[in-house]
């Protein structure tokens, strides 16, 4: 009898001990992202367990869009997330939402397209300003643009017609998501379409003739990661580790380069659902500067006036203003909201794989 109490003891402590000591504990963490190039990082990390590495489960959920992310965010559907400098204005806005770190520099990558037998090729340079702009003002005004309002795409369009000395108001837009937008102007609606990576490299494939980038126009414009206020000041260590996993995916992509390839391709095909090329691929990597964590903290420096970041948003939060859809009340609240935040930056424990 008292060895069958001994035999009960022993297993009693077993049940008690085991899932305090070596069961680690996962916090799953809900993420937005939508089928582009910066999704690659918390896609591969979540293949290859980075994320419980850290003790998170990245929960990745798709969206088209900025715009459609931003829905979701009061219902907190998820705390992290990567999306284009233009809505991150609109979610500092309405949500007070945090810009944590950069994804990428998608400059080149927000295109204005138009059909190789467009009249809006036959001039460029119209503004001498800007000597690789295609266009002049009497073959754009008026004229039908496809374009995903709210959107870095939109970004791109109403910078190429300030180069042009045009404003939204004198062209007809039609809004779309991107492959509606793609599939649209194939089919010949439209005179220009508006359009960010991949589907850029859709238009390249059909023959499609790139107008002007921001680039082009003179314009920086990052993909930021954003963090859901609430949740970043609650749990600021979570949101450090998260941003670990996503610099160590940086580091692989600045180490391995091309060899990702394979798995990026695989990435745009199980995630995304788009069957990318090797020579698509590669352009998306080439195309999509990425920086690393000693080189993003010199971008938020802020101890010498406005820091790289604070220039690059400002630049946006004058867009929307010009556009009537920020009223100046609002550019003042985000001007005096601090939500471009290095804090979660520099609680990212070192040195990162």
């Amino acid at each position: 009898m008292k060895r069958l109490s001994l035999w009960i003891l022993v297993f009693a402590l077993m049940v008690w001990v085991i899932p305090a000591s070596a069961v680690a504990q996962v916090r799953e963490l809900g993420t937005a992202w939508q089928p582009e190039h910066e999704t690659f990082i918390p896609w591969y990390a979540n293949q290859k367990g980075w994320d419980k590495e850290e003790g998170l489960q990245f929960k990745l959920n798709y969206f088209d869009s900025g715009g459609a992310m931003l829905e979701a965010l009061p219902a907190k559907q998820w705390v992290i997330g990567g999306l284009g400098g233009v809505p991150m204005v609109v979610g500092a806005v309405r949500y007070g939402s945090y810009l944590i770190a950069i994804a990428n520099d998608e400059s080149i990558t927000n295109v204005m397209m138009v059909r190789p037998d467009s009249p809006i090729l036959k001039t460029k340079g119209f503004n001498k300003q800007f000597p690789e702009v295609y266009g002049k003002p009497e073959d754009i005004k008026g004229k039908t643009i496809l374009c995903t309002t709210v959107s870095s795409a939109h970004y791109a369009m109403s910078n190429w017609l300030k180069v042009l000395g045009l404003k939204d108001k004198d062209v007809i837009i039609k809004n779309m998501d991107q492959a509606q937008a793609v599939a649209a102007f194939e089919s010949g609606v439209g005179d220009a379409v508006a359009l960010w990576a991949p589907h850029l490299y859709n238009g390249l494939d059909k023959g499609w003739k790139i107008a002007a980038d921001l680039k082009m126009c003179g314009v920086a414009l990052p993909v930021v990661i954003i963090g859901e206020k609430e949740f970043c000041d609650k749990n600021p260590e979570l949101v450090a580790k998260s941003l670990r996993v996503f610099f160590r995916g940086i580091n692989l992509i600045n180490k391995e380069g091309e060899k990702v390839l394979p798995e990026y391709k695989r990435f745009y095909k199980e995630w995304a659902g788009m069957d990318m090329t090797d020579d698509m691929a590669k352009k998306d990597l080439v195309m999509h500067p990425i920086f690393n964590y000693e080189e993003q903290l010199k971008l938020f420096d802020s101890s010498k006036g406005p820091s790289t970041v604070d220039k690059w948003q400002a630049s946006i939060l004058e867009f929307f203003t010009e556009q009537g859809r920020f009223k100046p009340e609002d550019k003042e609240k985000v001007m005096k909201t601090p939500y471009i935040t290095d804090k979660f930056l520099k609680m990212v424990k070192q040195p990162i794989p």
